[in-house]
């Protein structure tokens, strides 16, 4: 696996300007920045402390970027072994190992456990895979949203939200270049 050209760049925060190497791997895109500023402009009056979950964490951009912006811990999940590595070292590089806890698996089978309530979840999947609905479906039934939380939904553009889990509320939906995007409110 080789670095790519392009870094991660975190845009705000404490880590604001910090640049970090992602792995090539077919199908991950980190999410783009100005996706990732709107995305936590609606977060701001919640991510402060906030538990997250990264169900498909790929370069970290959605875990690393709420870490940055003072969230309590993030969950990545990441099936590559490479990219899981990738994303070790990263956190390491920003001195937060202790707030974020890095798991090589696949997410739905791990989701498919019981939860632990989390205040956001970013869901970004692949987007050929058609893994949205399956994991919002093991968010919803297994615990793991708290009553008030957000998760984050993003697709192609050219692609529509699916139906939501019962007592889900899409709240916001814009779409940025290649890339619809939305937030979801767990009622």
């Amino acid at each position: 696996m080789k670095h790519l050209n392009n870094q991660l760049h975190l845009i705000g925060g404490q880590f604001r300007g910090r640049r970090l190497p992602i792995i090539e791997q077919p199908g991950l895109r980190p999410t783009p920045n100005r996706v990732r500023e709107t995305l936590f402009n609606w977060l701001a009056p919640l991510i402060v402390g906030a538990r997250c979950l990264d169900a498909f964490a790929g370069s970290g951009a959605l875990g690393f970027e709420a870490l940055s912006r003072g969230c309590g811990a993030v969950m990545l999940l990441e099936q590559a072994a490479p990219v899981a590595r990738q994303l070790v070292a990263n956190a390491r590089t920003l001195g937060i190992a202790d707030r974020v806890d890095i798991v090589q698996t696949d997410a739905l089978q791990w989701l498919a456990g019981a939860g632990r309530p989390f205040d956001v979840v970013f869901l970004d999947p692949p987007y050929s895979a058609d893994l949205l609905i399956p994991t919002m479906t093991l968010l919803a039934n297994n615990g793991w949203v708290a009553t008030g939380a957000r998760v984050y939904l993003e697709i192609a553009s050219s692609q529509n939200f699916p139906t939501l889990p019962a007592g889900w509320e899409l709240i916001r939906d814009k779409t940025a270049g290649q890339v619809r995007y939305g937030l979801a409110l767990v009622e």
